[in-house]
């Protein structure tokens, strides 16, 4: 939402409760910062992060617009999904203005998201692949790497938002026409914005809701010196969102360890055997769940087709069949598994039984001492 939101005030009906805290001199000045998020959708994508974003609860994305959370900065965010701002070129509600205006220098600080692959415009001789709206000086569309030329240089962050904008996804697949590409390809992968800050890539398909609104909020908090460096990986993706696999944080490893493993769909039973990559993939959306804590991949059932990671789609194609190498790894598995399984069942027998000394009668047999 375009516009700018009222500090929040201290005290009145609004005012916290005496057990909590007061906010520090730095968060009540960084309140009164105001930080554009440009959002960017014009890149080759479904908008599937976009509609992601709106299912969103910790924080969700009217928090984040509204300023509801303790520290936040001021924020108006120019994001086309919902901006009403959103009127033809030149008239008093043109969208795109906000992104002419920070070209020009006049809106600092601010964040820049991209939603889509970059496409490879240096590949045809005329036309284009894809673009977001007109220049004004010549009347000629501009391209989205245009846009990325133009801003990025000026942008306090720069964050990917889901796999296309993260590592090309599916439109950078072998065989494509546009050449296209994530935008740490296109920028450069030791790319930092003015600020210092690397390239920052949330990926997916689409993108966890979480994820995104979380590590916007971080670098919110970060802009106004409320956080440190957001730490990343070496694919520039957040540690503490994907320092895990799928395999550590889904509820059927267990199957996994003990080598049982499902045929068929519909199975409670690890997925391995039937497509599923968890094991080598770096998402925490089985731990998660996808809204509330609720759903995800293979927590309802589906395999994990590695959605997240740099070789996606090509190193995780066909979908459906078992990883490479996902024979050896289950053989070996299954008789390291068979015998956890079955001394896991004798234990569980015997602890699956009361002691023998609580019963009724006027022998005390549980090995105290009597003292009366």
């Amino acid at each position: 939402m375009s516009r700018k939101v009222r500090p929040r005030q201290l005290g009145g009906a609004d005012a916290p409760g005496k057990c909590a805290t007061m906010p520090t001199a730095q968060a009540l000045e960084a309140e009164k910062t105001l930080i554009h998020v440009l959002w960017i959708n014009a890149g080759l994508s479904c908008d599937g992060d976009s509609v992601a974003l709106t299912a969103a609860t910790q924080p969700t994305i009217e928090e984040i617009a509204l300023g509801a959370l303790p520290g936040l900065p001021q924020v108006a965010v120019h994001w086309p999904l919902i901006d009403f701002e959103c009127g033809p070129n030149q008239g008093a509600d043109d969208f795109l203005e906000w992104f002419f205006r920070a070209d020009r220098g006049e809106l600092d600080p601010f964040v820049l998201v991209v939603e889509g692959s970059i496409p490879n415009e240096a590949l045809h001789d005329e036309g284009y692949w894809c673009g977001f709206g007109n220049d004004p000086a010549t009347g000629q569309p501009m391209t989205t790497s245009m846009w990325l030329d133009r801003l990025a240089p000026k942008a306090t962050a720069v964050v990917a938002v889901g796999t296309c904008a993260t590592y090309g996804g599916i439109h950078a697949m072998e065989g494509n026409p546009t050449g296209a590409m994530g935008v740490p390809d296109y920028l450069g992968w030791d790319w930092k914005s003015k600020a210092g800050i690397p390239i920052v890539c949330v990926p997916g398909c689409p993108a966890h809701p979480d994820n995104m609104s979380e590590t916007i909020t971080y670098l919110l908090y970060m802009a106004t010196g409320q956080a440190p460096m957001i730490p990343l990986d070496d694919q520039l993706r957040p540690v503490w969102l994907f320092g895990t696999t799928v395999h550590e944080g889904c509820d059927r490893a267990g199957y996994y360890e003990e080598g049982d493993f499902a045929h068929e769909y519909g199975s409670p039973k690890c997925l391995v055997k039937l497509g599923c990559w968890g094991p080598v993939v770096n998402c925490n959306v089985p731990k998660r769940g996808w809204i509330n804590g609720v759903g995800g991949c293979p927590n309802v059932g589906g395999i994990c087709i590695g959605c997240t990671m740099p070789g996606f789609p090509d190193k995780f194609m066909p979908f459906m069949d078992e990883p490479p190498g996902g024979k050896l790894s289950t053989s070996m598995v299954r008789g390291y598994g068979a015998t956890v399984r079955t001394l896991r069942h004798i234990t569980g027998h015997t602890v699956n039984r009361e002691p023998h000394w609580r019963s009724k009668g006027a022998q005390l047999t549980s090995g105290a001492k009597r003292t009366w």
